[in-house]
């Protein structure tokens, strides 16, 4: 399905992981750990399971057979169980040298396929779209955005040399992208898959990708969600549902209506967290894909503020992180899991609000949801990954525009760079 990848991403005789963790750890490498990164980190989960619980509670209670004490905790105590995990597993996505991944990447890219197409016949039907497994529990295609990061990245590194060719550079890329995207788009799952060619696209640019493919490949992703606006129902709906609600707000889909009347509840300080009324006055999912505008109401301008500077606060280091990468491979991956986090963020608040079509994703760290949780926190410590292995822990001083822009030119630098050293020293002989 996808062009197989072939060696030459890590040099050999690279430590086996329980050699590098015994490594890691009488070392000290954690010492390069971006402590402000995992800070926000920390306060966004914990923020975030606050939210899930004001906000969940009455549903809870609601929606529980036995109606107790205990179920009012219901979908807060998933939350914490699937943060546990994610906990767990999270210091070996740090410890393991990202390159040391190769060998796995492609047969991980395969099994996500296979879940997104057993997600096809068995999943749990619920808006009209099949996007989860096991009761709806787990969502691949929220595995499957990091697995192509992952994918996408390692590709790109390999065929750095190649990509200002069409027929070895973009049309594989298309390729690798569009697989991935035809079974998310069949559940269907539209945000899942514009989040993919998005950030494909992105990783392409940072990779050196020669500006005439990268214009037909965004020209590409307007035309794909055009036929999608065009020959789908729900498509078709949210557009004009939207268009509607920014001529006049009381035309606009029954969630925005309900999540602008809690912003407006809210103020600029808000009603006080437990205190929001449109939770459990018929704001649809107020603990997943609306929990935005429960912040809204229950901390005001202030509290969204906040959190928006948060997220801006993970971009800030993402960047630049990227930019102290050792290689290219870890620019691409520092960079692909950074914007992927911040824009799933921005596109939840500004869907919220109505500036963009309604798309139903989530709000990393924040929403209810164990799949998005897990694999925004692999995302972190993809991005943790790269940072201990950076010898150079020189602050960048660029602002965040230059910081991506900054980062096309990465390999580029490296590349000319070696023969100016070389050459001086025989200068010097």
């Amino acid at each position: 399905m996808f062009p197989k990848m072939g060696t030459g991403f890590v040099k050999p005789h690279q430590p086996n992981p329980p050699n590098q963790a015994r490594q890691w750890l009488h070392s000290k490498t954690f010492l390069r750990l971006d402590i402000p990164l995992i800070l926000v980190c920390i306060a966004l989960l914990l923020f975030g399971l606050m939210m899930i619980y004001s906000a969940s509670a009455e549903l809870s209670f609601y929606f529980s057979e036995k109606r107790d004490l205990v179920s009012i905790y219901s979908i807060f105590l998933r939350q914490v169980l699937a943060l546990v995990i994610a906990l767990v597993a999270a210091p070996l996505v740090v410890i393991i040298d990202y390159r040391s991944w190769k060998p796995f990447v492609f047969p991980a890219a395969i099994a996500v396929i296979l879940m997104l197409l057993l997600v096809l016949f068995i999943g749990e039907n619920r808006f009209g779209a099949r996007r989860g497994l096991f009761g709806g529990s787990y969502q691949p295609a929220e595995l499957a955005k990091f697995i192509t990061v992952v994918y996408v990245a390692f590709w790109l590194e390999k065929r750095k040399d190649t990509l200002q060719s069409i027929t070895l550079g973009l049309i594989p890329l298309i390729l690798i992208l569009g697989i991935m995207s035809a079974f998310i788009l069949l559940q269907p799952d539209f945000s899942a898959v514009l989040t993919i060619l998005v950030i494909g696209g992105m990783l392409f640019f940072l990779a050196g990708g020669d500006w005439k493919q990268i214009f037909l490949l965004l020209l590409g992703v307007f035309l794909i969600g055009l036929l999608i606006v065009l020959f789908t129902d729900t498509g078709r709906a949210r557009v004009f549902n939207w268009i509607q609600g920014v001529a006049d707000p009381t035309l606009a889909p029954y969630q925005v209506q309900r999540a602008l009347e809690a912003f407006y509840k809210g103020g600029i300080f808000g009603v006080g967290l437990g205190n929001s009324v449109t939770k459990s006055t018929g704001l649809p999912t107020p603990q997943s894909d609306s929990i935005f505008a429960i912040v809204g109401e229950e901390f005001g301008l202030v509290g969204t503020t906040a959190l928006l500077g948060l997220y801006l606060v993970i971009l800030w280091r993402g960047l630049a992180i990227s930019q102290r990468a050792p290689d290219q491979l870890g620019m691409l991956l520092a960079a692909g899991m950074t914007s992927w986090i911040v824009m799933e963020a921005l596109i939840n608040m500004a869907q919220i609000v109505n500036l963009i079509p309604f798309t139903g994703n989530a709000l990393p760290f924040i929403s209810a949801g164990g799949s998005n949780l897990v694999v925004s926190i692999f995302a972190i410590a993809t991005v943790l990954n790269v940072c201990i292995r950076s010898e150079n822990n020189k602050e960048p001083k660029d602002d965040l525009f230059s910081k991506m822009v900054d980062l096309r030119r990465w390999d580029r630098r490296r590349r000319v760079s070696r023969p100016r050293r070389v050459s001086s020293i025989k200068d010097r002989g």
